[in-house]
C-alpha cells in the first residue's frame, strides 16, 4: 500500500530548480531559469509533459494543466513562473 504523503515547507524556486535537476539526471549548476528544456535538457514533448506532472505530484497545490498547456512551457523558468503567478507556494510532499 503507497504511504500518505504530507506537505512539507515553502518551496522555493532553488527547489524547484533542484528537482528538474534531479528528474533529468544533470548537475543543478546546469539549471537556470533560462535551460530551454528541449534544446538544454533534451526532452521531448512526451518528457515534459511527465516532468510537470511529477512536480504536481511532488508539490502541493501545482496543477499545470487546468491553466496552461505544456506548449507555453518552454524554459525552466517558465515553469517557475507559471507557480509563483499561480499560487502563494508549493510545499513539498514527503513519504511519511
Amino acid at each position: 500500500m503507497d504511504a500518505q504523503v504530507a506537505p512539507q515547507m515553502y518551496c522555493d524556486a532553488d527547489t524547484l530548480r533542484s528537482f528538474i535537476a534531479d528528474y533529468v539526471g544533470v548537475d543543478l549548476k546546469d539549471i537556470t531559469d533560462e535551460t530551454h528544456l528541449t534544446d538544454d535538457l533534451g526532452l521531448d514533448w512526451l518528457d515534459q509533459l511527465e516532468l510537470m506532472e511529477r512536480i504536481e505530484d511532488e508539490f502541493v497545490g501545482v496543477n499545470f494543466f487546468a491553466t496552461t498547456t505544456a506548449a507555453q512551457i518552454e524554459l525552466v523558468g517558465d515553469i517557475i513562473r507559471h507557480i509563483e503567478d499561480r499560487a502563494t507556494g508549493p510545499a513539498r510532499r514527503s513519504a511519511a
